[in-house]
């Protein structure tokens, strides 16, 4: 009797919150203006910690050193690359501790997705993977004078053509310099990296280091569904939500995160009681393909593809509205969103009122 009463509870709660999908079935943004929805007033405040992102060349011709920079404390790193030559290659990270002392790494979170044809199904599944309860987490030695791959999953068989996207969460407390490289399949990778030059990158310049991989997005007021309406929140425009800049660590170029890609967003939704919210995500710079983290003490289908029903929208910006959730108001609720690789920004979170 207890399993058929958890059972009904359990379907109970599953129409709370998606009892609103029918009718998300049927929203299609028809008669709203996106560029002159009202804008929810939001706050920003980094929560630290240091990106290395690694994506330009992101089309790699040639063996050599893809982006570097000395490190030390809380690092994430992302990279994003394809193998644009002829010949069979693979992608290293090595982790070289030049200094006088063993360096620690502590890596929190290790997602590999890819090498594969389909680009856009490995940023979503790059996601897919961050965002869930798994989170691999293991310790590395690093002696002095010594060089270490970083992990040697990394290390698969690229074909031409084939992308790779990796997440990797890491603390580390005594400075070393962290090399992404591209190689051949048959060579060692550390003794390979001891003399490779580094690439110049390519039109985009989509690498660098840059402070503040985690970011938070609050509310100045609390949403009121009686009073506010239907509301927008944008992310990752530059405007409203301004890109990261940093330094190409390569050359000591200014370098700026186009997209804030590897930025691990916080968005934190209050609101007063009485009535439903309904909330959606909708692409306003083309294909898009990821997945967002629900933070509430009732839901635990998180995390939730984006789009749900095909692996990528993004060409009809009326009718491409991804569903996330149809909540009470005042219940305690925050979405955890980061950019996907091979996805266009911006994007923009859609509360209605119900």
């Amino acid at each position: 009797m207890k399993q058929v009463l958890r059972l009904v509870v359990s379907v109970m709660l599953v129409v709370s919150f998606f009892g609103g999908e029918f009718a998300a079935s049927a929203f299609n943004g028809k008669g709203m203006n996106l560029a002159t929805l009202p804008e929810w007033q939001m706050k920003t405040t980094s929560k630290g910690g240091k990106l290395l992102l690694s994506d330009s060349p992101e089309m790699v011709l040639e063996d050599g050193i893809l982006y570097q920079d000395k490190v030390e404390g809380k690092v994430r790193l992302f990279f994003y690359h394809v193998n644009a030559s002829v010949d069979v290659k693979k992608m290293a990270v090595i982790l070289e501790n030049r200094g006088k002392k063993p360096a620690k790494v502590n890596v929190s979170q290790s997602i590999l997705s890819g090498p594969d044809y389909s680009w856009i199904a490995v940023g979503k599944g790059a996601q897919k993977l961050y965002f869930s309860a798994e989170k691999n987490p293991y310790t590395i030695t690093v002696p002095s004078g010594a060089s270490i791959p970083l992990s040697a999953e990394i290390e698969e068989k690229m074909m031409p053509n084939m992308l790779i996207n990796g997440i990797y969460d890491f603390t580390v407390d005594n400075p070393i310099t962290v090399k992404i490289i591209m190689l051949p399949v048959t060579e060692d990778s550390v003794k390979f990296s001891k003399n490779l030059k580094v690439l110049p990158a390519d039109q985009c310049r989509m690498r660098g280091t840059f402070e503040g991989a985690d970011r938070e997005i609050s509310p100045i007021d609390v949403y009121d569904p009686v009073q506010d309406g239907t509301i927008g929140i944008t992310l990752a425009d530059n405007h409203i939500d301004p890109y990261l800049n940093g330094i190409d660590a390569t050359d000591g170029s200014k370098a700026v995160n186009y997209g804030n890609y590897g930025v691990v967003y916080q968005v934190l939704l209050p609101s007063k009681k009485g009535g439903r919210i309904t909330y959606y995500l909708t692409p306003l710079g083309g294909d898009y393909a990821g997945f967002i983290k629900i933070n509430h003490p009732e839901v635990y289908w998180s995390p939730l593809a984006i789009p749900r029903d095909k692996l990528y929208f993004g060409n009809n910006k009326q009718n491409d509205f991804a569903f996330i959730g149809t909540f009470d108001g005042g219940d305690p609720l925050s979405l955890t969103f980061s950019p996907p690789g091979a996805s266009n920004l911006p994007v923009k979170l859609i509360a209605v009122p119900q």
